[in-house]
């Protein structure tokens, strides 16, 4: 039978007692230097925690912030892309929830924008840089809450009325496949890095996606039924669900 020997003075004990906690450590790779991290869970993260940690920069978390910076790249083409077509196709069917998603578009590329400026150079290592990140995406979200509802609001008055327009379908349709993916990737980085404006940013590929699912049913029902009140009650969804991001965003919830 094996001797349970005790560690004598001066010998560290070991870290989990068996050869899983040292395989563990090693798979983590060579740390960083960088700030310590508070030691917050993912999973228990509440109130902004993850906002505030600051986790050791691995090797895998240098990997992870470079793949972040590369989908934020690619997303400011496509919102490029998409915004100047959805906004061309939302003008001539006189669509405000049309427009109103393209302009979304211009705000969540302003988003990839502040997220590659956060991971470019010195900065990526940067705490400073991670928390300016945070509100500036936070910021992204209320440019666009007060132009969707000013203009709902006089469509209802109005009785404005919008039109069907295929280049809005095949735009809006091309987003409902990609964004969920994208927005995803983003929020898992997100967690994984501890930074809120990345998940930030992928919580507004995932707006985008549920705005181009509304804007898709909002036409088809002006098309089938002329209910043209579903047009403007979408911008003003839309426009209370960017607030609510907003906020969530400015203190720092996005990650958890």
């Amino acid at each position: 039978m094996a001797e349970n020997v005790a560690p004598t003075m001066g010998q560290p004990r070991p870290l989990l007692g068996s050869t899983a906690g040292i395989n563990l450590l090693a798979s983590a790779g060579p740390a960083v230097p960088g700030p310590a991290t508070s030691g917050c869970a993912d999973a228990a993260c509440t109130g902004g925690c993850c906002g505030s940690t600051r986790p050791v920069r691995t090797q895998a978390w240098l990997r992870a912030s470079r793949i972040v910076r590369a989908l934020s790249w690619f997303s400011l083409a496509w919102m490029t892309a998409e915004g100047a077509l959805g906004l061309l196709a939302g003008v001539s069917a006189g669509s405000i929830s049309l427009v109103g998603w393209a302009l979304g578009s211009v705000i969540e590329g302003l988003a990839s924008v502040i997220v590659v400026w956060r991971f470019t150079g010195r900065r990526t290592l940067s705490d400073t840089a991670e928390q300016r990140a945070q509100k500036g995406v936070a910021v992204s979200f209320f440019l666009l809450a007060p132009y969707l509802a000013v203009r709902a609001g006089q469509d209802l008055w109005s009785g404005h009325v919008s039109t069907f327009s295929t280049l809005g379908v095949v735009v809006t349709a091309s987003s409902l496949v990609l964004m969920p993916i994208l927005g995803r990737a983003k929020k898992r980085l997100g967690r994984q890095l501890h930074s809120t404006a990345t998940a930030g940013e992928g919580a507004q590929n995932l707006m985008c996606a549920a705005q181009a699912a509304a804007v898709l049913i909002g036409l088809s029902i002006v098309s089938l039924f002329g209910w043209t009140f579903i047009d403007p009650v979408v911008g003003v969804a839309l426009a209370s669900w960017a607030i609510f991001e907003g906020r969530r965003a400015w203190r720092g919830e996005q990650c958890c």
